[in-house]
């Protein structure tokens, strides 16, 4: 059977693993393929990225193998997302054949900053901020073992993202794109919208239930748009 692989690409703290859940419910015709950044799972020992550029060029080379070979889409999520997006420029700018589909889920547009920059603040004052995420139990900043590794992990993904530098060149996505956001989610509230002007192809919204992390919290109604939108643009090619 032929398949189109999904490429997830991680939020800001998350992983590969993050996303494995989804592998039972996802169609037959889809292959779920987590990217693992560095600093994280199984490339824990590799150093953080020190912007969004150096993201994107480590997951060109990893999926660069693939991008010929299959179709494929890819979905991201929060820091995912400005990846995802950048990643798809550099994917046309290099030539290869075109995602069939992209997700760009728990984000605003590029071009709309943080309206807060938090990763170089004080510990106890980073970890608050951080739980207003909803993503990260309390139990895991009061084990010092573990706020040892993960906080350093944090700080750094929100670096990248709170100095990533939005450049206007009129670029847009030639594909369909499916923009997810939570409907109680504060920090991309009023600002998904300005994505439908970085697509030429058809762009479609859709509102789950939860707040930033809606992904886990409305799991089976995530999958099921992908799986809608994945079946629709693949056996439309």
């Amino acid at each position: 059977m032929r398949q189109v692989k999904l490429f997830c690409l991680p939020y800001g703290g998350g992983s590969a693993y993050s996303y494995l859940k989804w592998k039972s419910e996802l169609a037959d015709v889809v292959q779920l393929c987590p990217v693992e950044l560095t600093g994280r799972g199984k490339r824990f020992s590799e150093p953080y990225y020190n912007s969004i550029e150096e993201a994107v060029d480590d997951v060109y080379k990893s999926i660069k193998p693939d991008l010929n070979q299959t179709p494929y889409a890819i979905f991201g999520h929060s820091m995912g997302s400005i990846i995802l997006y950048e990643l798809y420029f550099k994917i046309m700018e290099m030539n290869h054949k075109a995602p069939v589909h992209l997700f760009i889920s728990g984000r605003k547009a590029p071009e709309i900053p943080d309206y807060e920059i938090t990763y170089n603040l004080p510990e106890l004052e980073f970890t608050n901020k951080v739980m207003q995420y909803e993503g990260t139990p309390r139990e895991i900043f009061d084990n010092k073992e573990l706020a040892d590794i993960f906080i350093p992990l944090l700080r750094a993904d929100f670096k990248i993202v709170q100095t990533y530098q939005y450049k206007p060149t009129g670029r847009k996505m030639d594909t369909n794109v499916t923009v997810m956001y939570g409907k109680d989610d504060i920090y991309t509230y009023g600002d998904t919208g300005s994505w439908k002007k970085h697509v030429n192809g058809s762009c479609e919204f859709h509102v789950f239930n939860g707040g930033h992390f809606f992904i886990h919290n409305d799991k089976h109604k995530v999958v099921e748009v992908i799986n809608t939108a994945l079946l629709n643009s693949f056996f439309a090619r």
